[in-house]
């Protein structure tokens, strides 16, 4: 069994524990190629619940009647927020932590995820200075608004950053971008919650929350996560992820400038021109410090230059 394929039954017992604990009537958990999974029943209705692993990741989904109220009190009691076909947002919280990452679309360089704590005070002064999703902001803005948002936060920000060659060791031990996204945003929200006290985080969505969840140590278990798509709309994720960009832009900026020529983001023709410029003046071993080896932007370098 694969590490995937274990971590994928690691959390369908989680699930199954948790709904026997609350004396819902749960069959055993059965294995399939690609999954496992089990049933809950009630006198009318059953659900039933499903753990996938394989190159997407892991990925809990519940098959039943949407309507009926044991779909909506498994899927509360399993993803930790109450059933919605649309996902619907929810109001900012007073207080909470936002994660959020950059780089994970780079074949150059590291992934950074970096988490903002926010109470009242802080949401309207970072709002006055005008965060919003970085994606939004100029390049030549970022590092001053992430120093503005670093002075406001004070000891509430916290930034994890995987350079590319513990990236790869982690890569390997992994075997899945959603499991090593899980691990380093658990890392930010435990280094957060040793400052600042919070009962929930909002991050953007990646995978399954389950898998940032199990990757928590006591202390952030006992919070509640959110994950949403675009879930830069809320202003603590803005935040974290405009200091994770500008921690991002500092690695292309310092290592453009050692090398003496510019490293280009992305996964362009350019990049892979690039990376073959680095692999013939300094070697395999010198370029595996610069990039990411499981994107498939390293089977078009081979092909240029010959492994």
């Amino acid at each position: 069994m694969d590490k995937l394929e274990s971590s994928a039954e690691e959390i369908i017992k989680i699930y199954s524990d948790k709904l026997a604990e609350k004396n819902y009537n749960v069959s055993a958990i059965i294995k399939k190629t690609y999954n496992f999974e089990f049933t809950v029943n009630d006198s009318k209705h059953s659900v039933k619940v499903l753990t996938y692993f394989g190159k997407k990741g892991i990925k809990t989904i519940l098959q039943g009647n949407t309507e009926s109220a044991l779909y909506h009190e498994v899927n509360e009691l399993i993803h930790g927020i109450p059933f919605t076909q649309n996902n619907a947002e929810i109001d900012e919280p007073e207080s909470y932590i936002g994660t959020d990452e950059s780089g994970k679309g780079d074949f150059f360089g590291p992934l950074v995820i970096a988490g903002v704590y926010a109470g009242k005070n802080e949401i309207q002064k970072l709002r006055n200075i005008g965060v919003r999703d970085s994606k939004e902001i100029p390049h030549n803005q970022i590092a001053d608004l992430a120093q503005k948002i670093k002075l406001i936060a004070d000891d509430g920000f916290n930034i994890v950053v995987i350079n590319p060659e513990r990236y790869n060791q982690l890569y390997t031990e992994f075997k899945n971008l959603n499991m090593l996204l899980a691990w380093g945003h658990a890392r930010v929200i435990e280094n957060i919650l040793e400052k600042k006290s919070a009962a929930e985080v909002i991050s953007d969505k990646f995978g399954d929350e389950s898998l940032i969840l199990n990757k928590l140590q006591e202390r952030g278990k006992q919070i509640k996560l959110h994950q949403f798509t675009k879930a830069e709309r809320y202003t603590a994720v803005a935040a974290a992820s405009i200091i994770a960009r500008d921690r991002m832009n500092k690695w292309f900026d310092d290592e453009s400038r050692k090398l003496k020529f510019i490293i280009p983001k992305g996964a362009s023709e350019a990049v892979i021109q690039t990376a073959a410029k680095i692999k013939s003046e300094f070697g395999e071993e010198e370029l595996k410090k610069f990039v990411k080896l499981h994107f498939k932007s390293i089977n078009k370098l081979n092909s240029v230059i010959g492994k």
